[in-house]
């Protein structure tokens, strides 16, 4: 109880807990490259590590009053399209679009890599019979974009290989410069 000595409520708290994490998403002063794609790149990594550090945030934060450190957080980003020439509403879709990107990425890595320590466990172990139901399945000729993907392998070396490129850390940047390319085409479109 001493806690609420120093913090009135709990709401407080969870604000005061949501500043100190958007702190840790702000680029040292100085540090932010110029151009708007480096900078974007850096936000993004940086929101990126912040919250797989810290996945309990996305629920436990829901909610909370922005403070100062989200201020600075979303000036920041606001500087990093600025270089765009494209006006603020454009500029504020560009950082939702990354921002969705992010979370989106974080919140399934998450569950890949729970799923990942699973299957990599229970991979070997799966029973023939299963192992023969989606044989059967696949054979059907109904899922030829999946027996592609499966190569007439194994499945369980198939489902092996799958699982290891699910859990590929690349896949976030290859993702996010996939994204910034978008972004960029359409800036010479408008040019």
């Amino acid at each position: 109880m001493t806690l609420y000595h120093y913090v009135h409520n709990k709401r407080e708290l969870v604000s005061l807990m949501d500043d100190a994490i958007m702190g840790e998403l702000l680029v040292p002063t100085g540090e932010l490259p110029s151009g708007w794609r480096e900078a974007l790149t850096a936000l993004a990594q940086r929101t990126r590590a912040v919250f797989e550090r810290h996945p309990w945030a996305f629920t436990a934060l829901r909610g909370a009053q922005g403070g100062p450190n989200g201020l600075r957080h979303f000036e920041q980003s606001l500087t990093a399209t600025a270089g765009t020439g494209l006006d603020l509403r454009q500029q504020l879709e560009i950082i939702t679009t990354i921002d969705d990107y992010v979370l989106g990425f974080v919140v399934r890595a998450g569950e890949i890599r729970e799923g990942v320590a699973d299957a990599r466990k229970h991979v070997e172990s799966v029973p023939p019979s299963v192992i023969e139901y989606f044989e059967s399945l696949l054979a059907t000729g109904e899922f030829a974009h999946v027996e592609e993907l499966f190569g007439g392998r194994d499945l369980r070396v198939a489902i092996g290989d799958l699982i290891t490129l699910l859990a590929d850390e690349e896949r976030f940047d290859r993702g996010l410069q996939r994204l910034l390319d978008g972004i960029e085409l359409e800036l010479e479109r408008r040019a």
